[in-house]
């Protein structure tokens, strides 16, 4: 009898060992590259509900879905380090144009954030809304991101708390410093987002109020985030005439809170400041060798994208949005501003100055149905029409269209955009909300960026062009970010990490989004996969929305 169950147990056995490993999904012969850097291999990936359950050879193994990846690319979702997805996430939480870039983690809070609100803030925000609107029901910054995974998205998101948001919250639209007490209260609104998930503090320090905001105070907001490990992150002072000095600001800031820091959208704006790359090389990587955390990330474009504030003196500004179009209609002031527009000068950052010629600004979004008409012309072109300055019409466009109106300007040099590229130390982020070439997105442009950032930078620059290699770029788009903003177990195609995959054609990926027709759709993105669910199959959406909210290190439940 004894030998009889002992001969039992072995027949188990080797059925138990010879049977298939099975997997949920099992993607086979792809180009592994797994988010370190190291060359890539052909080999397998094994997924168990939202995990990577293993790599490497799998034969023999079975998947509930199979994907043949031979002559693919596998590699770890790419992060979006710089995402204006709030609004057009709450319209579709599809994310088309970054989910068909490979983006599985859009991160926000270039300076501002969708919380703290206060009841004030909350009805400024409802009347400033454009063409989408959506009831704001939320408080905090974590309730916001909750908000959007309860209504379902595709990608992942995360967030910086807005040092702007934060300051509006307790100061307004006020030129002063905040007191001891409102510095105290500002405090606590950032430790009490750290907790709740936030990745740090992120400035965007050349639009008011932010401008008003003191180094020491920012500071005092970074050491709060510096407890729980976060990062600060900047959009900062100055992107040229006072580009050094900035950098400076942003290394004190690092080094006085004890904090990581990144560079937002790393440039170098205005034909005058382009010879200041290896000088601002040189500032990074000497705070780097002295021991600080000091990171970048960029668009692969030679245009930026923002609003006619920027090419308007801070102080005309304060008090926000109706203040500013009050003082703009006063015949004493409007000549005021009109000189300092017109003036040189490193006391504030004017882009319309940074630029070649008001040719060389693209308008591109008004929130205004009567003005859509000049959706896509220039500045100049628009000027011409009314017979005004181009300054003169700036002014007015912002009265008449209730908004900052969205603005494109041709800022960069291609030369220094390659070279940056190349830094060790850089990311990438559009700069851009996530959308769809349909719908309410029609109503208004876009910078291409929004449609081909991550694309352009695998096909224009990484194969066509070869400014770094396959396995650099994706190191760059994965491992690196989640590095930096210390994510657990995401930016990596590791045995327990989870299932965010982006699966391409390297010889197909390219960008076909353009200044002049810019809702176009990137191309060569076959399969993609978030937390497990396949987002994207044989390059089309398939409506599901598993993305979730991913937590900053000091999360506390």
């Amino acid at each position: 009898m004894k030998s009889t169950f002992s001969l039992l147990a072995a027949i188990l056995l080797f059925i138990a060992c010879s049977s298939p490993e099975k997997y949920d999904v099992l993607i086979k012969n792809g180009q592994i590259v797994d988010g370190s850097g190291t060359t890539s291999y052909v080999g397998d990936v094994g997924i168990n509900s939202d995990t990577i359950a293993a790599i490497g050879n799998l034969a023999g193994a079975k998947g509930e879905i199979e994907i043949d990846a031979t002559g693919l690319v596998v590699a770890p979702g790419f992060i979006n380090m710089l995402s204006w997805a709030v609004e057009s996430l709450i319209e579709d939480g599809r994310s088309q144009s970054d989910i068909r870039q490979g983006v599985t983690l859009e991160v926000f809070g270039e300076g501002t954030s969708m919380g703290p609100l206060n009841e004030e803030m909350k009805k400024e925000e409802l009347s400033m809304q454009g063409d989408i609107k959506y009831p704001i029901n939320w408080t905090s910054l974590s309730e916001y991101l909750d908000f959007l995974v309860d209504k379902g998205i595709s990608t992942n998101v995360a967030s910086f708390i807005g040092a702007t948001t934060v300051r509006i919250h307790e100061l307004g639209y006020e030129d002063r410093a905040p007191t001891p007490e409102e510095l105290r209260a500002m405090k606590n609104l950032v430790r009490q987002a750290m907790e709740e998930g936030a990745l740090g503090v992120g400035s965007s320090l050349i639009y008011a109020p932010a401008f008003y905001a003191s180094t020491e105070e920012l500071i005092e907001l970074c050491k709060v985030a510096s407890e729980y490990d976060g990062m600060y992150i900047s959009h900062m002072r100055s992107e040229g005439g006072r580009l050094l000095e900035s950098l400076d600001e942003l290394i004190r800031i690092a080094d006085e809170a004890d904090i990581r820091a990144e560079v937002y959208h790393l440039k170098m704006s205005g034909q005058a400041n382009w010879d200041k790359y290896d000088a601002v090389v040189a500032k990074i990587d000497s705070a780097r060798a002295a021991g600080l955390e000091i990171t970048t990330d960029m668009y692969n474009y030679i245009a930026g994208a923002t609003g006619l504030d920027a090419s308007m003196p801070p102080w005309v500004q304060e008090g926000g949005y109706e203040k500013w179009a009050e003082r703009l209609q006063d015949p004493a002031i409007r000549k005021r501003v009109l000189k300092e527009m017109t003036t040189p000068t490193n006391e504030w950052e004017s882009l319309m100055q940074a630029v070649e010629g008001p040719e060389k600004i693209i308008l591109v979004g008004f929130k205004n149905d009567s003005l859509k008409y000049l959706t896509g012309k220039t500045l100049a072109e628009v000027a011409g029409i009314r017979g005004l300055s181009p300054e003169e019409t700036a002014m007015d466009l912002v009265v008449q269209d209730g908004s900052r109106v969205g603005t494109i300007y041709f800022l960069m040099s291609e030369i220094n955009v390659k070279k940056q590229i190349a830094l060790p130390y850089m990311s990438f982020g559009s700069d851009a909300g996530s959308y769809s070439i349909e719908g309410v997105f029609l109503k208004s442009s876009y910078h291409p960026r929004a449609f081909g950032n991550f694309s352009r930078l695998l096909g224009k620059y990484v194969r066509d062009e070869k400014v770094i290699p396959l396995e650099e770029a994706i190191y760059k788009l994965t491992t690196l970010p989640a590095t930096n903003l210390k994510i657990k177990k995401r930016g990596a195609l590791k045995e327990g990490f989870f299932a965010d995959l982006a699966i391409f054609d390297p010889n197909e990926i390219q960008d076909h989004a353009t200044f002049e027709e810019p809702m176009q759709y990137a191309t060569g993105m076959v399969h993609v996969f978030v937390n497990g669910s396949q987002v994207l199959k044989d390059g089309e959406h398939t409506g599901a929305l598993p993305g979730q909210v991913v937590k900053g290190p000091g999360y506390k439940e």
